[in-house]
């Protein structure tokens, strides 16, 4: 989360991040060069890749392409597609191909900032671009497809707020994949521990499937490209028959056996650290003060039902010791007294609210390299919990705090100290504290959903090891996390599951972003490994509160689209979602500070919304 201590504006240091993005987006390009080339004998893969019959077998987004007779490379006809707003213009086709076997795409392409890639290859999604094309000039890139990969979606785009861009003559050349037949029937439906109103699924996968439907009493209910997922807004003591079937493009396949199942009564089933069924979730600003002003615990409204504290940072960025202190009066005029504080917390304890310290911000890099810095840690983070008579701790690192060493692939075994190291030392703090305390999560995008494309340094090495460097600390926490609300801000744009690049700033960002985290999906295309759904009562999303809190101010009205589409799927637009996630938890923002600066419109509106 970009939290400055600067008293004079939003913070920047994302420009940083942003460019480390458009990094990963170049190098892997760059490192596709490295793969075989396909064989001379072989095919031309591409449907209408001279686009001399218009658009036949292309899917252009937003309406943006068009078959046009000039200017063209060859033939009569060429692509051209016009960006408009934060629609990029991609324009895309899905190729059947052949398992762990070499392809080369190429393109002739005009225009400002023209993109050439692919996706879904289950090693390494390649994109290359030209910057500025007067005439046509040709893009190429190769790759190389995964042991279980049958099919890619080959695509052209171009970017925000640029002109139209043509392209002509694509080409993907290499070994035809074999005809596309119907996956077969999932196997080893079970059901995880059912609460009151959500049941978690899961299966084994079933060889061919591009995703899975899930039945409930013969109807679906939602689909996902994973391999469980958690059906919500279910009724307490209710009985369930649940089912799943496999799909491809050839079809879909038989549903399995039923499993059945009774959710918990209500009030039981599942830890969710005394939480709101709908929870408000903001940052104070305890230990500096900035543009907006220090706000005394004492003076916070009842609408936040958590209160993070901003922020315990460590002495050194590798000592593990963490410490926190409330602002100076130097820097807060008005701040409160030590022991106005913890009676403040005892106060808003005692109406139902939980108070955590946050570890980390922008300012505070953790890297817990070694157990010695893993320990202190957790005698640290201890002595802050009690001393203030916290409820538990909110996991906020950023920057340079998680990065994945050259050769950690699987999220789900992760070897990298700093990685292994945090996720000992919670676990180590959950056990202390027990059942009820309560663990928060504030990555930014960069470290999650962009793990859907890229993950560490990648196979070849050469890409941001940060990319998507949280995904195995919440997947080794999961099931001791109480609530993750990724920061929907200072974010580059982001490929959802629908192929598409979102932006942030409206409620199509939000969805995408939040719609992964719900039905799950392959980290760094690799469709074995996974990333599982979390369940809905687990997942917030996070805004800034106003427009000088962060990049990526979303109005109310948007905001109020976004909780629409992802827990009554109306108000979605062009994304759809792969369920509806009644039991989606709220909201967060950076700051409750923030909030007060703009008159309370952010919980003003969240309470509205909600009816509370």
């Amino acid at each position: 989360m970009a939290r400055t201590r600067s008293r004079t504006g939003p913070p920047v240091r994302f420009s940083g991040l942003l460019a480390a993005f458009s990094a990963v987006l170049l190098s892997a390009g760059a490192l596709a060069a490295t793969a075989p080339a396909a064989g001379a004998a072989d095919a031309d893969l591409a449907r209408n890749g001279g686009f001399e019959a218009g658009l036949d077998g292309w899917s252009c987004t937003g309406g943006s392409g068009a078959a046009v007779s000039a200017p063209v490379r060859s033939g009569s006809s060429a692509l051209r597609a016009t960006p408009a707003g934060s629609d990029n213009a991609r324009c895309s086709q899905t190729v059947t191909v052949r398992p762990d076997s070499s392809y080369t795409l190429g393109a002739w392409v005009q225009g400002s900032y023209v993109y050439l890639g692919a996706s879904g290859t289950g090693t390494t999604d390649v994109s290359t671009w030209t910057q500025s094309a007067g005439a046509y000039k040709q893009l190429t890139t190769t790759f190389r497809t995964g042991p279980a990969t049958t099919s890619v979606t080959v695509y052209t785009h171009g970017w925000y707020g640029t002109p139209a861009y043509y392209a002509d003559d694509l080409t993907l050349t290499g070994p035809g994949g074999d005809p596309v037949t119907v996956p077969a029937t999932p196997t080893g439906l079970r059901a995880g521990t059912a609460t009151a109103s959500s049941v978690p699924l899961s299966w084994a996968a079933s060889a061919g499937a591009t995703g899975y439907r899930v039945y409930r009493g013969g109807a679906k209910v939602l689909d996902t490209a994973a391999t469980s997922a958690t059906v919500t807004g279910l009724a307490a003591s209710s009985a369930h028959s649940f089912q799943v079937s496999a799909v491809n493009a050839a079809g879909e396949s038989a549903k399995s056996a039923a499993v059945e199942v009774t959710t918990a009564a209500a009030g039981g089933g599942g830890n969710d650290g005394g939480l709101p069924a709908r929870a408000l979730v903001g940052y104070l600003h305890s230990s500096f003060a900035n543009g907006s002003g220090y706000t005394r615990m004492a003076d916070v409204p009842d609408s936040w039902d958590v209160i993070n504290l901003a922020f315990g940072e460590p002495t050194s960025v590798t000592s593990g010791d963490i410490r926190f202190s409330l602002c100076p009066v130097a820097e807060c005029p008005n701040v409160e007294s030590e022991a106005e504080f913890k009676a403040a917390v005892k106060a808003k304890q005692a109406a139902g609210k939980k108070v955590l310290i946050s570890i980390g911000g922008q300012n505070g890099q953790v890297q817990l390299a070694s157990t010695a810095a893993r320990d202190t840690f957790v005698s640290s983070v201890s002595r802050i919990i009690d001393t203030y008579g916290l409820d538990g701790l909110d996991i906020d690192f950023e920057g340079h705090s998680l990065s994945l060493n050259t050769g950690d692939t699987d999220f789900r075994s992760p070897t990298t100290p700093v990685i292994v190291n945090l996720i000992s030392a919670v676990k180590s703090l959950k056990a202390r504290y027990g059942d009820d305390f309560v663990l928060t999560m504030a990555p930014e995008t960069f470290f999650v959903q962009l793990g859907y494309q890229y993950y560490g340094s990648g196979p070849w090495g050469g890409q941001d090891p940060r990319a998507g460097a949280y995904l195995p600390v919440i997947h080794a926490l999961r099931d001791d996390l109480t609530l993750l609300h990724v920061q929907d801000y200072n974010s580059g744009p982001v490929m959802g599951l629908d192929g598409q690049y979102h932006s942030m700033g409206g409620a199509d960002f939000h969805i995408a972003m939040t719609d992964m985290l719900l039905t799950g999906f392959p980290v760094a295309g690799d469709r074995t490994k996974v990333f599982p759904a979390l369940r809905p009562e687990q997942v917030a999303f996070g805004l800034p509160a106003s427009t000088q809190a962060g990049n990526g101010h979303t109005s109310p009205a948007e905001v109020t689209k976004a909780l629409n589409c992802l827990t009554k799927k109306t108000d979605c637009g062009s994304y759809s979602t792969h369920g509806t996630w009644t039991g989606l938890r709220g909201l967060m923002t950076w700051s409750i500070n923030w909030d007060r600066f703009n008159n309370w419109e952010f919980s003003r509106n969240f309470d509205a919304y909600f009816g509370r």
